[in-house]
């Protein structure tokens, strides 16, 4: 667990909100460029990689810098010659998502999020069976049971155990219990921490565990599981944690069985489940077009009508099956996340610092690049939450003269209305 510092009486250090995980930590400062008030990894990595921008952002066509104006105009061209494009990574905030939503419609775009496949698992768990969640200030103040499912929870989001307040003298929690994953290093002592994993495949013991807590036969349990579905029961609010980057392929099945075991224990006690996910934008986009349009990512969207796909929209099965015939990539939060190797143009949104990655990797030709700011940090915005309905926004900690995403989609939304 990374340590903090109460930044709320340092005059000298203003509060922000972290844009770099979907946790949006709001205890952090950035004093100097540095950060303070934690020593989160994956802050701090961030920060390296974007570096320090300056106003003069570089844009560039086929690998020759250009000026922003020089290069919306060509990205216009290039996206009205396309018959089918693809918009991917979709690294971006809400008005950035609105904005995307209304460029798809008008060029009739296949739109899926750079971590789409682990989206979708959620997202079609909640359209077959629904799901009771949690949010982070119910777990904080109310769980007395967590349970990580594959997961130690704190690898890509390095302060969710200190946002809940384990650990803390008026936490409710005193019990978290592994299923499937490792407990980290550094938990409090005061907690009662099990590791648990019973046959050494996680969706075997997920149904063993959902059948022994909907108290159905089975064969010869295991102890360990026929323990801790005891403890379920027990807990006055139980929170089973689950991360879809951490299951296999077939993870919506896991995530299908988490909901099951929750929706089993609300008959006689109090459950939820945490999915921890959503960064890059992930969220924020996915709720974006689905309250616009009421169906999530991994649909065409056209002027004449709406088709979802989720399996047959993905962006890398597109790519490979060359069922595409141009790539606008929108990557705004993590200029390490570059566009997929592909034989067919692009167009790329990114942070400065993008920029000299695709040049190091030669992968500018065939490609427009336009240099944009990134939400949180060189400029404001809204963002979701991990735990979903929560939104929050986002300042500028520093102003590098960069336009928005937003801004630049609209730029090239309206060359097209332009076009003859």
């Amino acid at each position: 667990m990374s340590t903090t510092t109460d930044l709320r009486t340092d005059p000298v250090a203003p509060l922000w909100t972290c844009p770099f995980c979907s946790l949006l930590c709001e205890n952090f400062a950035l004093v100097d460029g540095r950060l303070a008030g934690s020593d989160c990894p994956r802050a701090l990595a961030a920060l390296a990689a974007h570096g320090q921008s300056s106003a003069a952002a570089q844009c560039s066509v086929d690998g020759q810098d250009v000026s922003m104006a020089h290069a919306v105009d060509a990205a216009s061209q290039r996206l009205a010659a396309w018959s089918q494009p693809l918009f991917g990574g979709l690294g971006t905030d809400i008005a950035g998502a609105r904005a995307l939503y209304r460029l798809a419609a008008r060029c009739g775009a296949i739109c899926d999020h750079a971590d789409g496949s682990t989206l979708m698992a959620g997202v079609r768990a909640v359209q077959d069976r629904g799901q009771y969640v949690a949010t982070l200030g119910e777990l904080r103040s109310r769980a007395d049971l967590v349970l990580c499912i594959g997961t130690d929870a704190v690898t890509r989001y390095p302060e969710f155990f200190r946002r809940i307040g384990l650990g803390e003298a008026d936490s409710p929690c005193r019990r978290v219990v592994f299923l499937g994953a490792v407990a980290p290093a550094g938990l409090p002592a005061t907690l009662d921490v099990q590791e648990l994993s019973a046959s050494g495949d996680l969706f075997a013991d997920l149904q063993q565990l959902a059948a022994l807590v909907d108290h159905r036969h089975v064969r010869a349990p295991d102890a360990g599981l026929v323990d801790l579905a005891a403890q379920l029961h027990a807990a006055r609010y139980a929170v089973l944690v689950w991360e879809g980057a951490s299951l296999s392929a077939e993870g919506e099945l896991a995530i299908d069985a988490v909901n099951r075991i929750v929706a089993s224990l609300n008959r006689h006690t109090r459950a939820a489940s945490f999915g921890l996910g959503g960064s890059d934008g992930a969220f924020s986009v996915n709720q974006t077009v689905t309250w616009l349009s009421g169906l999530p990512l991994r649909t065409r969207v056209s002027a004449s009508g709406l088709q979802h796909e989720p399996r047959l929209f993905d962006a890398k099965r597109l790519l490979e099956q060359q069922a595409v015939d141009g790539l606008l990539w929108v990557a705004s939060f993590d200029p390490t996340r570059l566009p997929p190797a592909a034989a067919l143009p692009r167009i790329v949104l990114g942070p400065p610092a993008m920029h000299g990655r695709l040049r190091d990797a030669g992968a500018l030709h065939d490609t427009v690049f336009i240099a944009v700011a990134t939400p949180g940090l060189n400029a404001p915005g809204h963002l979701f939450r991990t735990d979903g309905p929560v939104v929050l926004p986002v300042f500028a900690a520093r102003d590098d003269g960069l336009p928005g995403v937003a801004q630049v989609l609209t730029q090239l939304a309206q060359r097209l209305e332009a076009a003859p």
